[in-house]
């Protein structure tokens, strides 16, 4: 019998909320690629990137004050449909006294540069299939009003798509798709929707005194059951592809089998603000560039700024490969920065994509500065020039990751930052205290080996893995909570209107 313990998180400063010092999950790595040095031609390349959006290249206060103002309620040159599940009705024409009530009803009417604005309610797509879609139009999504359509607070009035059992059988690949190729001047928001699988995949127990169901005390389900396996599946929250620009921001992506986000920017300036991400499988956002890297070069951008971004697990619950919080994913060019990054199971960012077989004017311009980190495995993870293995670069040191052109004032949470207080507390020591222990065994002389020994098959052993906690489902009105919980970092409450 061969007993493998690892322990997976390790010790923050001494704090009375979790008890004990934990300790830093990030260990120093040595930077030795050299393939990805930045001349003066990327330098410029990021001026022009970006020269049309002075928000990306603000000050943290303009930034703030910029995001704030954006956050109200959108303005349309189009005409402006209503959904209400209270007050709504199937064959209503979506005027502000006479709502719809189905979100999927109103986007299908809509036309290219049209708006949607959603009541509070559980919406839950045709005849509560689970999902919705936006496909071959250009239009505009915008959660957080009240019954009447006179007020608008994203996290006052919820306005969420968060399917149950019920809709197992029926949900699509993501709870919300889009796809729009037609036109790069063309734009969608996604704007105070909040979306959660919670209700929808299968956990273990919540039962803390048995090992098999990696149920930290206090946690309100034990740890998800194999995605793959029925009836879990690979869910994401917001897939799809799109040309154009698009905003995704108030959002909450909550417990995904399959990313939080999950897109390709097939050419366009795409900006994710002000968003929670919390619990969710494979990664928290990854954007893909469908452009061909050479040719299509710098066509595509992603602005992903104050976002919460918590607990992204890997695939399995032996967390051998995944849990990213965002990804630099080649052919898009990434500005990061002013989000907090925590708990992220194999690192808060990904750079393991490497594009240096391009011209140094062709690869992807990436940026990630101004951002916090707390008890990630790793800040940045990236490959190293040989040997197989990973580094894990902590915020401190992205200095030396050539990959970036702008690295600045990445640094841990303060201590004296109360945000780990507005995290859910027994989640939050579970993952401090993870472990993942593996027990194999091999009997020759078995039943089952002289069996197949006697019919000329190989011997097997046995090999059992059991976590402390894997991808337990974090609750819907605790996440909401980490809206506002770090001014000027992370997801901030979201302006009315």
């Amino acid at each position: 019998m061969l007993m493998t313990t690892m322990l997976l998180a390790a010790s923050l400063v001494a704090e009375a909320q979790i008890g004990k010092s934990l300790i830093d999950r990030a260990k120093n790595a040595t930077t030795t690629r050299t393939t990805m040095a930045v001349d003066r031609a990327i330098n410029e390349g990021l001026d022009k990137v970006f020269e049309n959006d002075k928000a990306k290249q603000a000050t943290n206060a303009n930034a703030l004050q910029n995001a704030s103002e954006k956050s109200a309620a959108a303005v349309t040159n189009g005409n402006i449909y209503y959904v209400s599940l209270e007050k709504g009705s199937a064959r209503a024409e979506g005027t502000q006294q006479a709502p719809m009530k189905d979100i999927q009803k109103a986007i299908d009417k809509a036309a290219d540069g049209d708006l949607i604005r959603i009541a509070q309610g559980n919406y839950l797509g045709t005849l509560d299939r689970g999902w919705i879609e936006i496909k071959g139009k250009y239009v505009s999504l915008e959660g957080g009003w009240n019954d009447d359509f006179s007020e608008r607070n994203p996290v006052k009035y919820i306005t969420r798509i968060q399917p149950n059992v019920a809709q197992r059988g029926t949900i699509g690949q993501g709870l919300l798709m889009i796809e729009a190729l037609a036109d790069r001047n063309a734009q969608i928001i996604i704007d105070g929707i909040f979306f959660d699988l919670g209700l929808v995949h299968e956990y273990a127990k919540a039962d803390p005194t048995d090992a098999r169901f990696g149920c930290p005390e206090g946690c309100e389900t034990g740890r998800i059951m194999p995605v793959g396996n029925p009836p879990n599946k690979t869910i994401r929250l917001i897939g799809g592809k799109m040309a154009g620009k698009l905003v995704i921001r108030n959002c909450m992506f909550l417990n995904a089998s399959f990313n939080g986000i999950i897109m390709t920017n097939m050419g366009g300036d795409w900006e994710i603000y002000n968003n929670v991400f919390v619990a969710n499988l494979y990664a928290s956002c990854e954007i893909n560039g469908g452009l061909n890297q050479n040719t299509g070069a710098h066509q595509s951008t992603v602005d992903f700024h104050h976002n919460t971004v918590l607990f992204s697990w890997p695939t399995t619950k032996e967390m051998e490969s995944m849990g990213y919080g965002y990804r630099f994913k080649n052919s898009v060019d990434h500005n990061v920065h002013h989000n907090i990054f925590g708990c992220n199971n194999y690192g808060a960012l990904d750079g393991g994509w490497d594009d240096s077989n391009l011209p140094a004017d062709k690869r992807k311009i990436c940026s990630a500065y101004d951002n916090l980190f707390f008890m990630n495995k790793g800040d940045f993870v990236m490959a190293g020039t040989s040997g197989g293995k990973w580094l894990y670069v902590p915020g401190k040191r992205f200095d030396e990751v050539e990959m970036l052109t702008k690295y600045e004032n990445n640094r841990e949470l303060p201590s004296t930052s109360n945000f780990k207080d507005k995290i859910d507390q027994p989640y939050l020591k579970g993952y401090a205290s993870l472990e993942i222990i593996t027990t194999e065994s091999y009997d020759p002389n078995s039943a089952a080996n002289l069996y197949r020994e006697a019919h000329g098959l190989n011997k097997q052993g046995t090999m059992t893995t059991r976590v402390s906690m894997f991808g337990n489902r974090y609750n819907f009105d605790k996440a909401i909570q980490l809206f506002g919980a770090e001014p000027e970092y992370g997801a901030q409450l979201p302006a009315g209107n």
